[in-house]
């Protein structure tokens, strides 16, 4: 459990991240509570969503299960998140979910029915449900987008959900301009979590891209980040030995 929150109750900027239960959410919900933010942790995993209260705090953070690809369940969460804390000043549109092999040619047809509906509109879904509180607090809507959201990639219906999460940002952007809310779309490359069956060694940790949703949200008002496209390292060749 963390220690003080230095800031003041009246202070604390509340921010809603979903797909919260492991890896990237995760990361983001230790990281911003260190920052001082109060947490809304949403998943649909209910055992690792209190798991992790537990572990920051019920001072510090809330779990309200919500299974994104259900509009009713967002405005439900939203709705719990103002009548416990009043107020909404950010949204980490996080939740997503990957596919089977086999292309556009064998790939099982359900496996693109829960992509879609995950990472297109149960992002779109999280913006809607949140959108009226955070334009109160012109505040700011981040979204996990993905470096295959950029290039193409044969076969993958991920990546075509990608670049569709890329064009809600542009989209969104231009529509909220004005309104004093940024958004941002943060584009990892490959990042070693549960999404993988495998362990990545060298890819991102989660926490790299926690860093970044940090960065961006501690940006003054002056700054508007609307992307961050944030890779691995190249492996380093070793020397060629001349002895």
């Amino acid at each position: 459990m963390l220690g003080p929150d230095p800031m003041q109750d009246s202070e604390r900027k509340v921010i809603w991240i979903t797909g919260a239960s492991t890896g990237i959410g995760a990361a983001t919900a230790r990281r911003l509570a260190e920052q001082g933010w109060r947490l809304v942790l949403s998943a649909r995993s209910v055992d690792r969503l209190e798991a992790l209260v537990q572990e920051l705090g019920e001072d510090v953070a809330l779990a309200v299960p919500c299974d994104v690809t259900d509009f009713g369940r967002c405005e439900a969460a939203v709705a719990r998140i103002l009548e416990a804390y009043g107020r909404l000043d950010a949204v980490f549109a996080n939740a997503g979910a990957g596919g089977k092999s086999g292309g556009f040619s064998a790939a099982p047809v359900e496996s693109w029915r829960t992509i879609v509906e995950v990472n297109i509109l149960g992002l779109a879904h999280s913006l809607q449900a949140s959108l009226p509180p955070i334009k109160q607090a012109r505040g700011h809507v981040i979204i996990t987008g993905s470096i295959a959201g950029r290039r193409s990639l044969d076969g993958s219906m991920y990546s075509a959900s990608k670049h569709a999460a890329n064009a809600i940002g542009y989209n969104l952007r231009g529509e909220l301009k004005g309104t004093g809310v940024r958004v941002c779309v943060i584009e990892p490359g490959m990042v070693d979590t549960p999404f993988f069956d495998d362990p990545k060694p060298h890819a991102l940790r989660p926490d790299d891209v926690a860093r970044s949703v940090a960065y961006v949200l501690e940006q003054p008002a002056t700054v508007d980040v609307h992307e961050l496209v944030i890779l691995p390292t190249p492996e380093i060749e070793a020397e060629p030995n001349d002895g």
